[in-house]
């Protein structure tokens, strides 16, 4: 916890340096009327070790505190190594507020550009872009940049993509005379290929799937992005657990056009909802249609090796109404986590992690599904989540986990109404086989 000092000389240098002889001074724009003369309904200060224990009691009431969780679903809960908040703490990542002045940015689009380069690597593309909001608006953000490529307005959705996900793809192309078809999973979790082939036409922009996809199924990427091009469309992939990017074929590698999704795992903690990291890469022939910032190597007059941003034309503080999306900014301080995140793991780093993540999923399978009553919803091959369907209605199995601490997984009814007793459940490298087992256990209990 910072401490940041304020003392009677300080307050004096202040407003010295403002040209203001007292507070009420400072302060005396504010009409007379509505400024507050009487002390804030503030309880009393408190010691640091007070205010510590008082900060955990409010902590304590989370409902999820200390429960033993198995949610994954687009937010996953790995290990940040303590280098992650030590650096992107530091003053001179955070103070610069925005890259447009190269002169005093260096450090800032230093690690963009850097981030842009783990990005293109891990997704075996040409051009990355500095970060999107979020993996959802990177799928919408990809949906109207084929369209543009193309000049076609119909796009083939799989439904296995986040459901939220789709949502936010839905909102953007509402008003844009873009159409929006999906294709239902067959039954190994991924794309139904023959449904999809009936779809793709002329007028197709692009095929968009998620892999692993929202059952945590890792789709055929080859496969779909072949009959994509088939009809002159473009391939999209989505990615919502960037982990399995680490032991995972590149979706470029596998015909991807675009490739965008969600960084959260990369040195971000589940947190109440944010913040989050979007990403996007693409093929460099698309460049001039990819949305959002691009930070460019260079040279001064010098020869000085330098950053800065580079193809601004595309972007809405330029072409206004012309350009190609209309965000503004990006997430900074996220992508230098999960720049630092990277770094620090590098190559092997990262593979480990998805290793363990991707074996002990398959051992909580097999714990699982070796219980009476349990067994996969789909057959296809997964990464760290897989979808569990039960004897009993899910509603009724969480609640009985939810009284033993334990957060079983995310059921699917609202989201898949026919999957009313199924469960999308994660393990991620947190997860220990004591814990494992101890699920298995209680599913047990509960179901009995």
């Amino acid at each position: 916890m910072s401490y940041l000092s304020l003392s009677d000389k300080d307050k004096a240098e202040m407003l010295a340096r403002t040209g203001a002889g007292s507070i009420d001074d400072l302060f005396g724009c504010i009409p007379e009327a509505v400024r507050l003369k009487r002390p804030l309904d503030l309880p009393p200060g408190e010691s640091e070790l007070e205010l510590v224990r008082t900060i955990e009691a409010l902590g304590r009431k989370n409902a999820g505190a200390g429960r033993l969780s198995f949610l994954g679903g687009g937010a996953y809960d790995h290990f940040i190594p303590t280098v992650v908040d030590y650096l992107s703490s530091r003053g001179e990542f955070i103070s610069p507020y925005t890259p447009y002045q190269p002169e005093v940015s260096q450090g800032t689009l230093q690690a963009i550009f850097e981030f842009q380069t783990l990005v293109c690597q891990l997704t075996g593309l040409d051009i990355a872009n500095d970060s999107l909001y979020d993996g959802s608006t990177g799928a919408a953000e990809a949906v109207l940049m084929a369209q543009r490529v193309t000049g076609r307005n119909k796009v083939v959705v799989a439904g296995s993509v986040h459901p939220q996900y789709r949502d936010v793809i839905r909102t953007y192309i509402r008003n844009l005379g873009i159409e929006a078809v999906e294709v239902g999973p067959g039954p190994d979790g991924r794309v139904d290929r023959q449904a999809l082939a009936g779809l793709l036409d002329d007028r197709t922009a692009a095929v968009v799937c998620q892999s692993p996809n929202f059952f945590g199924v890792i789709e055929d990427l080859k496969a779909l992005s072949e009959a994509a091009h088939a009809v002159k469309a473009l391939s999209v992939a989505v990615v919502a657990e960037a982990l399995s990017l680490g032991l995972l074929e590149a979706p470029g590698k596998l015909g991807a056009d675009i490739v965008t999704g969600e960084a959260q795992s990369f040195g971000l903690p589940v947190s109440f909802g944010g913040p989050y990291l979007g990403f996007m890469a693409c093929r460099k022939d698309f460049l001039r249609q990819m949305p959002g910032r691009i930070t460019g190597q260079t040279v001064d007059k010098e020869g000085r090796r330098g950053f800065v941003l580079t193809l601004s034309t595309r972007e809405q503080h330029i072409r206004r109404e012309r350009a190609t999306s209309n965000i503004c900014s990006n997430e900074a301080l996220c992508a230098l986590r999960a720049t630092i995140f990277l770094e620090t793991l590098g190559k092997q780093g990262l593979r480990e992690m998805a290793w363990q993540n991707a074996q002990k999923a398959a051992y909580a399978a097999d714990r699982l599904t070796a219980v009476k009553g349990v067994k996969r919803r789909f057959t296809g091959p997964v990464f760290n989540e897989f979808v569990i369907e039960l004897a009993k209605p899910w509603a009724a199995v969480d609640a009985g986990l939810r009284e033993k601490g334990i957060v079983g997984g995310f059921g699917l009814e609202a989201a898949y109404p026919g999957l009313g007793s199924a469960a999308l459940v994660c393990v991620t490298e947190l997860r220990t086989k004591d814990e494992i087992d101890r699920l298995a256990r209680t599913i047990q209990e509960v179901l009995s």
